[in-house]
């Protein structure tokens, strides 16, 4: 089964990308990830294990990394599940970040995995309180106070 997942946010391309690029900061952004073992930058032929908060170790091999384009793809493997995970980082209109992932695997790992993952795409993609990727949002969406409280009484 494939499924496609995506966040925007606030934070840059560049910014979300750095996320992804160094492992050590995975952690910081997927809350289902304890630590990772593996070198720091990420890179094609790159292996290593996900530490996850729960259960045993999850074993990767980084298929294809390409940063300029800002995109990458990895296998992972717990005992006989295996899944593959193409990861994209986009531009949002006007601004702002679009983090995509298709996960191809198992039906019932995919169909449980994605919303764990659409929660990690959307911290990836959050602009950090008072750094510049930090923004206000869209007017829309802005808390407007009217006098005499929310009812206008």
């Amino acid at each position: 089964m494939r499924r496609t997942v995506r966040a925007a946010g606030a934070a840059s391309v560049r910014t979300v990308w750095q996320r992804y690029a160094d492992t050590t900061a995975w952690s910081t952004w997927a809350p289902q990830i304890r630590s990772v073992e593996a070198e720091r930058n990420l890179r094609a032929g790159m292996r290593g294990r996900v530490r996850p908060v729960v259960g045993p170790g999850v074993a990767f091999v980084v298929e294809a990394v390409d940063h300029e384009a800002h995109t990458w793809q990895w296998r992972v493997r717990l005992g006989p599940v295996r899944m593959r995970l193409w990861h994209a980082v986009l531009p949002r209109d006007p601004s702002g970040t679009i983090a995509e992932l298709r996960i191809e695997g198992p039906t019932p790992v995919v169909v449980v995995y994605a919303p764990v993952a659409r929660r990690a795409l959307r911290r990836l993609v959050r602009g950090g309180v008072g750094s510049r990727d930090s923004a206000p949002p869209p007017r829309a969406f802005r808390r407007v106070s009217t006098p005499g409280g929310p009812n206008g009484a």
